[in-house]
Parts: C-alpha cells; structure tokens; sequence
C-alpha cells in the first residue's frame, strides 16, 4: 500500500516508520528541509529508542523516503496521514493552521481517490475543517475528485512508541464511509493478528475519545499528588496508599504513581484544548479538568518548595544537583517538563544548579540559552560535585541503583530531594541520608 505521512515530528515519524516496518511504501513530507537533510544522512531529529535503527533498515529496504515535495506527496499515497504539530495557542486551544495547511496542500495536488486520515491530536470538529479545505481546493481546481476524511487518533507513549504501534492495544477509527473503513481495516490489518483491535466508530466521537484518554490519564496523576500531598501531611505513606487502592481491579496500578507534576507534549496540551473546547463550542466548564490543570501546575512547585523548606526561602551561596531533564525518561522531550520549572525556582532564589540527563542537555540549553548559574554534568557523578543536595526530577533507569556511598561523600550536605519516589525511605536514610520525597 502506498502512503503518504504529512509531518516528520514524533507522531510522523513513529507512524511513517512502523507502517514501512510491515511492508508498505512510505513517503514522508515534511517542509524543514532542515528535518529531511537529517533523516536522509540515516539520522532522526528526535529521541526513541529504536527509531534510528527501523528508520535506516527500512530506507535501505526502499520502503521509507523523505521529501519536502508537496506535490509530489499528494500524488504518491492513497492514504495520506496529516502528522504535523498542534500547538497550543495563548488560550490553550489547539493551533489547527498546519493541519489545515495540510489539507489543502492535498486538495490542491490530488488526482485520485484519497483517505485523508487526521493522525495529529485535534479537537472535535477538525474533520469537518479538513473537508471543507480539500472541498475548497478542488472547487477552484474545478474538478470532483473523490475523497474520504478520517479520524485516527495516536495512542503513543514516548520511550515506548514502536511498541505502542506495533502492537496496540486499540485502533480507533472514525469514519463515515465504507470505503474509507475498509482501507484503514486492510492498512491496519498486519498490527492485529491476534486478535481484532481496530474499534470503527463516528469520527467526531474518534476525535474526542483522544482527548478524554489522555484526560483521563492526566487526572489520575493529579488525584494521587494531592493524595500524597495529603498523605505526607497525615504521616501515612502514598506508596502503601497506591498498593492498596491499585490491587482494586476497578482502579488498577497504572498511572497511580505520585511525583512532581506531569509535563509532555500531550498531557498539558491536551487538557488545556478540551477545557477550551467545551468552553468555546458548548459553553460547558470541565471544573474536575480545570481542576486537574491547577493541581499538576502547583505539583511542579513542590520539589523546590521542600528545598526552601530545608535551606531557607533565600538560596545564595547554595548549589544542588539535578539528575533528570526530560519530563519523563526514554525522552529528550522538555516540553512543560517539571525540571524547567524546578530550575527557575532555584535560581530566582538565589541558587546555582547542575543537571545531568542521559539524552535531554542538549534540548536543555535551548531551553536555557545562556542562564547564569545553570550548568550541565557529562554524568551523574559530575552533577554532585560541590552540591549541597540532590534533586531527582525523572526517573531515568540508570538512577534507580546509584552507588550511594560515592553520593553522600560526594555532597556537602547528605540530603535527596526525590521528585520521582525511587527508593525505599528506610534504606536511604538508614545510609544516613536525609531523604525528602512526594508523599513517603
């Protein structure tokens, strides 16, 4: 099958990829000649494990290509996959101008029956949007070309994404026509062996069950940290809590973990464009999302919070240690990444820093070009020195077992912030550390 993927970012690529993986014919546009000239010298301008090799394997097969040809990427997919960013606008809706870009770049180009299939993240209505560009194009072109739109929304998890593609859990798809539903069924069918995954519905309820996932996963991280907020308040433990509520089969174990905030390209986003939704287009206030947005705001002030608490609300003269960047691991993504907010509370307090992160430092000084007092360790031991305490912000696999011997003599003062709750309490302070976690 031949397919076109519109936008070489996390979503394109992944996609792009992994349906080349299984044999198709994959085209990926993108118009930063900048992204294309890195992938066409066998390199990926993003961070996942296992990308880089599947991306040269399947180049080199001849199944994966990269243009900056719009033209030409309207003509060669039947399928054409719109992948490309939507970024939150200053009111927290979602930016549609390159999703709609997209789609008339296909009305504009299109000689053949197409199934333009909207993969980025778009709040409800977008199909509606992207019908009306392609029926716009073709009317000045004066012909009716037939076409179909689709809603197939992604369910990737950054640091798990080929997994997460490869074998799915679910495969939502909405349409209104047959045809369409028959080419994304023969598209999808080498991800489903197993047995049927793929869950056919109107696509106005496809594209808002993207946002109520991701909703409803946001909401669980929020519910269990001002859980531990509580518990750590009360002397109870949040980690017992979330054993004892997670061995619950109505509630289950996943995403019941405390820590300092969520961040990501999905989750702030995501939230924020549904709130905005439902208060632009029905006139609704979500007040438990609005909740939830509030609550994992304040939850990236808490590890810097704990740190005043500890060495004074003025830091001069102090210097900590940061291990972790990303906001979670497996990633180089920073964006609304608890770190970035952790850092600036130090520093505006008075405070030095110096971080380390196996993949993220260098997404870290574009996001801090140039800040005094920030600096970046080429390993963990590098980011202790002269430290006066420890802060772990993500929890990176490499910082699940440190020597803790070489942590105490290498700090000034033998204190850990854990942001992440890595370690048993007892342990670490039967070593005799200070140990200051979220809800322990």
């Amino acid at each position: 099958m031949k397919i076109t993927v519109i936008g070489t970012g996390y979503v394109g690529l992944v996609s792009g990829t992994c349906l080349a993986e299984v044999g198709n014919d994959v085209l990926c546009l993108d118009v930063d000649p900048a992204k294309i000239k890195i992938l066409e010298d066998g390199g990926i301008p993003i961070f996942e494990p296992g990308l880089q090799e599947m991306v040269r394997r399947n180049v080199a097969a001849g199944r994966l290509h990269f243009t900056t040809d719009v033209e030409r990427a309207a003509h060669f997919g039947t399928i054409q996959f719109i992948a490309v960013g939507t970024p939150p606008g200053e009111d927290g809706s979602a930016d549609m101008q390159y999703v709609t870009a997209a789609a008339r770049n296909i009305g504009k180009y299109m000689t053949d029956y197409k199934v333009i299939v909207d993969k980025s993240t778009v709040p409800v209505g977008t199909a509606d949007a992207v019908k009306a560009a392609v029926a716009g194009e073709l009317a000045k072109r004066g012909v009716n070309t037939p076409y179909s739109v689709v809603s197939n929304p992604e369910f990737l998890k950054e640091g798990a994404a080929i997994d997460d593609f490869m074998k799915p859990d679910r495969i939502v798809v909405g349409c209104d026509d047959e045809q369409a539903a028959l080419n994304m069924r023969a598209l999808y069918a080498p991800f489903q062996r197993n047995h049927d995954r793929l869950i056919v519905m109107d696509i106005r309820s496809a594209e808002l069950t993207k946002y109520a996932a991701n909703a409803m996963l946001a909401t669980r991280i929020s519910f269990m940290n001002e859980l531990a907020n509580l518990a750590e308040k009360l002397g109870a433990d949040i980690e017992s809590v979330r054993r004892g509520i997670g061995s619950d089969p109505r509630i289950g174990y996943d995403f019941l973990y405390a820590g300092a905030g969520y961040g990501g390209s999905c989750f702030p986003k995501d939230v924020k464009a549904l709130i905005k939704t439902a208060a632009t287009d029905a006139g609704m206030t979500l007040q438990v999302l609005t909740a939830v947005e509030a609550a994992n705001d304040a939850q990236k002030h808490v590890l810097s919070a704990k740190v005043k608490a500890r060495f004074g609300a003025t830091l001069a003269g102090k210097h900590f240690a940061i291990w972790g960047l990303a906001f979670k691991a497996n990633t180089d993504d920073m964006r609304e990444a608890t770190s970035r907010e952790v850092i600036k509370d130090l520093l505006a307090a008075g405070a030095t820093v110096t971080a380390y992160d196996p993949v993220a430092m260098p997404e870290a000084r574009h996001c801090f070009p140039g800040v005094a007092g920030l600096s970046y360790a080429e390993n963990q031991a590098g980011a202790l020195a002269n430290a006066d305490a420890l802060l772990i912000v993500t929890e990176w696999k490499e910082f699940r077992s440190p020597d803790f011997d070489a942590i105490k003599a290498a700090l000034k003062t033998p204190v850990i912030f854990d942001g992440r709750n890595l370690y048993d309490p007892k342990l670490v302070r039967g070593m005799g550390f200070e140990y200051l976690a979220i809800g322990r």
